[in-house]
């Protein structure tokens, strides 16, 4: 990795960032049961994007309790908080994702969700498995703690309570652009944002992180195919909207493996969702494919959405059915900004430990936190939590997700520090 001289000399002065004050640790060791109580309250009433009612009401009640300023509404149901420093600074926002998925869980947890609702036409369970329940209630223990240190604090803090990260509802606006959209950076004007992203696979009390791409794009694709429908006994007499769909998905994942460049990112195209047919001897007249296109290099981005179009009316015309591809962009590149990076890094290593705060490689994995980072500086980092001593991790967005909540503390205390040390230095 290549660093110029002002990225040098900030990692050189890796001890410059205070220590953690102890009394300020005390305070935030004093509501880890709180911090965990609130995640569980979130845990078993799940809501999904755009639909955060009762979520949203529970966090503008708590920093309504601490004295903020506090707006609620915003981009539907987005909760922010705004505490002034006893002293004039700059302003550094803090975001936390609020919204669940539709997931059944499967987890013997006696704060278990039992909450179920109908998700574009299928009964499905809802689930924080993605961990955003922990990001709402570290974001509200961090809030509480420096709301007690206004003295403590050189300019603003604005607490960002984000839905739909997950993505809003067909037909919805939602998330980070729309709260951008609606002024969340201005009044004050933020000058930087910092985000986590608690993770089963990673450690308790290890953070990761990345300087610049860290995550990659999210493009979602409908592809609606039309061919003739027929008996099944002879299919030769219509044409197949099943077969030309398969086809399609085929030549899909030729464009990764001979169209992209994959020594400069990682690429992925993903089929999610197969809607086609009414009964086992018909063949339909129509297929819906539904999927994702996860990049982390623009030109690759480029050529893959170039060649997707190319490819999909061909494949069907091939095969005598004709086809259509809408892509959608979901989110941009999560981009840590190098020189925020640098420069947070001995807070992260401070509070955690030099041996606890490893550098990893970009993942394929989306955050919507990427359209804040176009506007303003951002750096967003991994937490541990997966419980020390186990080996396997049930993967995000699963209905086994588990999340150890002995790592939220560390949650609490980094965010902290981070907008400390921000405001301060």
């Amino acid at each position: 990795m290549k660093y110029n001289l002002l990225s040098l000399l900030l990692l050189i002065s890796v001890g410059s960032q205070a220590q953690m004050q102890p009394d300020l640790e005390a305070e935030i060791n004093d509501i880890e049961s709180q911090v965990i109580e609130w995640r569980r309250d979130f845990h078993e009433h799940p809501e999904l994007s755009n639909r955060e009612f009762k979520t949203a009401e529970k966090i503008a009640k708590h920093l309504e309790s601490l004295g903020l300023d506090v707006q609620t509404g915003v981009a539907k149901t987005g909760v922010v908080g705004i505490l002034k420093g006893d002293n004039p600074g700059k302003v550094v926002a803090l975001r936390a994702d609020i919204d669940a998925l539709p997931v059944t869980e499967r987890n013997e947890l006696s704060f278990k969700s039992e909450v179920t609702t109908e998700f574009l036409g299928t009964k499905t369970g809802v689930m924080h498995a993605c961990g955003h329940d922990t990001h709402t209630a570290i974001l509200m223990g961090v809030a509480e703690v420096l709301s007690k240190n206004k003295d403590k604090i050189n300019g603003t803090v604005k607490f960002i309570f984000q839905p739909a990260e997950e993505g809003p509802p067909p037909g919805e606006k939602g998330g980070a652009s729309l709260m951008i959209a609606e002024g969340v950076l201005k009044n004050p004007d933020v000058d930087a944002i910092f985000g986590l992203h608690i993770n089963s696979g990673t450690p308790v009390g290890t953070i990761r992180y990345k300087p610049e791409g860290t995550m990659a794009a999210v493009e979602r694709f409908v592809i609606n195919v039309k061919g003739k429908q027929t008996h099944g006994s002879a299919p030769w007499s219509g044409t197949d909207p099943i077969l030309i769909s398969a086809k399609i998905i085929d030549g899909l994942q030729t464009i990764i493996s001979r169209d992209s460049k994959l020594v400069d990112g990682a690429a992925v195209i993903t089929v999610g969702k197969i809607t086609s047919g009414v009964r086992f001897n018909i063949i339909p007249e129509t297929a819906e494919l539904i999927g994702t296109i996860r990049t982390l290099d623009a030109d690759m981005k480029a050529t893959i959405l170039k060649r997707m179009g190319e490819m999909v009316p061909k494949i069907a015309e091939a095969y005598g059915g004709t086809a259509t591809v809408e892509i959608q962009n979901n989110t941009a590149i999560t981009y840590n900004d190098p020189e925020l990076t640098n420069k947070m890094l001995p807070t992260l290593q401070n509070i955690a430990g030099k041996d606890k705060v490893e550098l990893v490689k970009a993942t394929t994995g989306g955050e919507d936190f990427s359209f804040f980072q176009e506007v303003v500086p951002g750096f967003y980092f991994f937490l541990g939590g997966q419980a020390l001593g186990t080996t396997e991790a049930a993967p995000h967005h699963t209905p086994d997700f588990h999340i150890d909540e002995s790592g939220m503390l560390l949650g609490v205390k980094v965010m902290s520090q981070l907008a400390l040390d921000y405001l301060n230095n």
